[in-house]
């Protein structure tokens, strides 16, 4: 498969991309480039081999999540630049 100048376009214009006209020559180029790799990978033989549908045979150990109170609020609001008796005090950041 080849990129012409009219693909270029319209992948540029799905990806919200402007391409100057000196710079299409570059991308052409470049993107041919990366099909012609994925295309010489359709070549390798993969009979026999699974298919992943994970990078690693790595399970997560999760713990069990329970709630406590862990720092009393008044250790948590001690470093606090701003605080009421209850609650961190920050900037209004939106009207």
């Amino acid at each position: 498969m080849k990129v012409d100048h009219e693909t270029l376009h319209k992948i540029a214009h799905l990806a919200r991309l402007e391409v100057k006209p000196d710079e299409e020559a570059a991308l052409l180029n470049s993107l041919n480039g990366v099909l012609t790799w994925m295309e010489q990978l359709n070549e390798v033989d993969t009979t026999g081999v699974e298919p992943l549908t994970h990078m690693s045979a790595e399970t997560n150990v999760l713990r069990e999540d329970v709630a406590g109170n862990h720092l009393p609020r008044e250790q948590a609001l001690s470093n606090a630049p701003q605080h009421d008796e209850q609650f961190f005090e920050v900037p209004k950041v939106l009207e």
